[in-house]
């Protein structure tokens, strides 16, 4: 008898939070065997979803059915820094039970907890292996690990249990770009239904399929990353297209309806004159004005109704163009004359996070590439510079003003308005200029009076960002940790437009490779904790 495909399927879901915000209605969802990349804008309930499907949260109309047995790793991991290696894997028991056999205790209750999986040990340290774990003690805890070493580890947990579904939300957020090669391939290798949230476009690449979720529900495009971007933009043009046809038959249609109007003002003016000249009697002439109005109305409500319908063809045409909008500045003032010193690191030592000596020099608008491995110390270094820790040894020359983005996106006062929050780096600025300048960073009218302890992830992104650019004096030293990290593919896209009008000197702290190709890196420079040293961008 043949199986069931394996399978997701949610029908006319809905789900809404305690407070009564609601994240679906109506929802529906169906995926099949392969690779399937869930795309979106920040706050459109991908992270939910995920969670629905994994039964980690209960919905409040609707089913969702999974054929087979489902794994899932969040995006916020929990680790428990006392727990060992071969708990968190799953198999402590086994290997307990193992040990014992082999030691000649033949109690029952071993083999009852070996099982059939007498290589469960072999296959814990081949699947480590590939995901580059392989100096990984199982009798080590987890507390000793990376964030990245962590992600992995919980990853090689569930595939241990050989799902016939795997969900996985943001998995290469934490991890470096050797680790992220890794979890590329165990991705392409997985032979059930995989259903990935991410926005890391070279694991995208690797999909078979995107489904964007959008206003409520799911459009389709089949390939991968590259083949999904192509159609979005072809449709995009379309839409766009037709909504110039329909503004232009809007304005077609107003003008018939003014000559109309002319034409029937006229015709009536001109048989009124004509009847007066006629002698025509009262009763006459009231008959033929009454048929004219008449006549008038009708042509009237035909052009009316022509014009209505163009509205609602432009209203229709206008729904399909994403309002996905452009960030668009020029920020002169961050302008760094070429061969003007910016940085100098003169025998620099960490304070922690890395052994070596630093010694650097920025000169002119540089872009420069910091890589490495995770727990190298870029972070360390980044606020190094910044001034936020001082160096173990050597010093540190910042002769420009200097701004810094951390990870934790806490440059903001969640109690302030985005307003406020911009105002208070640009004190000299006028309010209509602070306000003109945040419309450029898409912070119009009633949007600039937000709290920003309010603001979704990718506004508080722009709202940090706007504050670091738009700051009296401007910086031209630009720190960057880790910018992509938990943006949505819309908020890189902006965050692209935002760094192609600054004209300084940026360091940028990423694993992100299209991103900082895209940004025009013009020098790339790895730090491994022991030597900084110019590496190849490939």
């Amino acid at each position: 008898m043949a199986q069931p495909t394996t399978s997701i399927l949610c029908t006319d879901l809905g789900f809404e939070w305690p407070d009564g915000r609601p994240v679906l209605s109506g929802f529906h969802l169906a995926v099949g065997p392969g690779r399937t990349g869930l795309v979106g804008l920040n706050g459109a309930g991908k992270s939910t979803l995920l969670r629905l499907i994994a039964g980690e949260l209960t919905p409040t109309a609707g089913t969702v059915r999974v054929a087979g047995e489902l794994a899932y790793l969040p995006q916020d991991l929990t680790v428990a820094a006392d727990r060992r290696v071969d708990e968190t894997l799953g198999i402590r028991a086994q290997r307990e039970a193992l040990h014992a056999i082999e030691s000649g205790d033949v109690d029952e209750r071993h083999f009852t907890a070996v099982g059939d999986d007498w290589d469960v040990e072999e296959r814990a340290r081949a699947t480590l292996d590939r995901l580059g774990l392989d100096q990984l003690d199982l009798d080590r805890t987890t507390g000793e690990l990376s964030g990245g070493q962590a992600v992995l580890l919980h990853l090689a947990a569930l595939l241990l249990r050989r799902p016939d579904v795997l969900l996985l939300d943001e998995p290469t957020n934490n991890l470096d770009g050797q680790a992220r090669a890794r979890l590329y391939d165990a991705v392409a290798g997985f032979p059930g239904v995989l259903l990935l949230v991410s926005h890391d476009r070279e694991l995208l690449e690797r999909v078979d399929q995107i489904a964007d979720l959008r206003d409520g529900g799911v459009t389709w495009y089949g390939g991968n990353f590259s083949a999904y971007q192509e159609a979005l933009e072809n449709a995009q043009e379309t839409a766009e297209r037709l909504v110039r046809n329909a503004e232009a038959d809007v304005k077609r249609q107003k003008r018939d309806l003014v000559e109309a109007s002319q034409r029937l003002a006229k015709s009536a003016a001109y048989g009124k004159q004509r009847s007066v000249r006629r002698n025509d009697p009262k009763a006459l002439a009231d008959k033929l004005q009454g048929k004219g109005e008449e006549t008038a109305g009708r042509l009237r409500g035909m052009h009316t109704e022509r014009l209505n319908e163009a509205k609602e063809r432009l209203a229709t045409a206008e729904e399909a163009v994403r309002d996905d909008a452009e960030i668009r500045i020029d920020l002169p003032r961050t302008a760094v004359p070429p061969g003007r010193t910016v940085l100098t690191l003169d025998g620099v030592r960490l304070a922690h996070g890395g052994r070596g000596r630093i010694d650097l020099e920025l000169r002119g608008p540089e872009r420069i590439a910091l890589v490495g491995r995770n727990g190298s110390g870029k972070t360390t270094l980044l606020r190094t510079i910044a001034g936020d820790l001082a160096p173990a040894e050597g010093l540190v020359a910042t002769p420009v003003q200097l701004r810094h983005l951390p990870q934790r996106l806490d440059v903001l006062d969640d109690g302030r308005t985005v307003f406020q929050n911009v105002k208070a780096h640009a004190p000299a600025a006028t309010d209509n200029e602070v306000r003109a300048r945040l419309a450029r960073f898409l912070f119009r009218g009633a949007r600039a009076d937000q709290p920003a302890g309010t603001l979704s992830g990718g506004e508080r992104f722009r709202a940090t960002l706007a504050a670091l650019l738009l700051a009296d004096p401007p910086p031209q030293l630009l720190l960057l940790d880790e910018p992509t990290n938990n943006l949505d593919l819309a908020s890189v896209r902006q965050l692209t437009q935002a760094l192609a009008g600054y004209r300084g000197t940026l360091i940028v702290a990423s694993h992100d490779r299209p991103f900082l190709r895209e940004i025009g890196i013009t020098r790339w420079l790895e730090w491994d904790g022991g030597e900084l040293r110019p590496t190849d961008p490939s």
